[in-house]
């Protein structure tokens, strides 16, 4: 999820940038940018979504250490930040698919 946080920062400062100068954002090569970002964006946060599940089955189903009452808490709360982690990346998916429109308009 880094990487999201610097795209969307880089986005940020490329918005900031063309308020300032009157620039048109919608270009084709500004568009076309910005889908192909999105799509590795997507899939690399529905990777990391799916490991962090996989990791979470390991723990809770293979191991004792989410059976003990000391560490149910933290259990849940990694269990917690992985659904949010497939939230996040399903609102990702919806705006690269909404991209994706926006360039087909082009």
């Amino acid at each position: 999820m880094g990487l999201l946080v610097l795209w969307s920062f880089g986005h940020a400062c490329f918005d900031i940038y063309a308020l300032r100068v009157n620039m048109d954002l919608y270009t084709l090569i500004n568009v076309r940018v910005t889908v192909v970002g999105d799509w590795v964006i997507a899939t690399l946060s529905l990777a990391a979504a799916c490991s962090s599940a996989g990791v979470i089955v390991l723990f809770s189903r293979d191991t004792v250490m989410c059976s003990s009452d000391d560490n149910e808490f933290a259990c849940s709360v990694i269990q917690m930040s992985v659904l949010f982690a497939f939230m996040s990346w399903s609102l990702i998916a919806v705006s690269s698919y909404l991209m994706l429109c926006l360039l087909a308009t082009l």
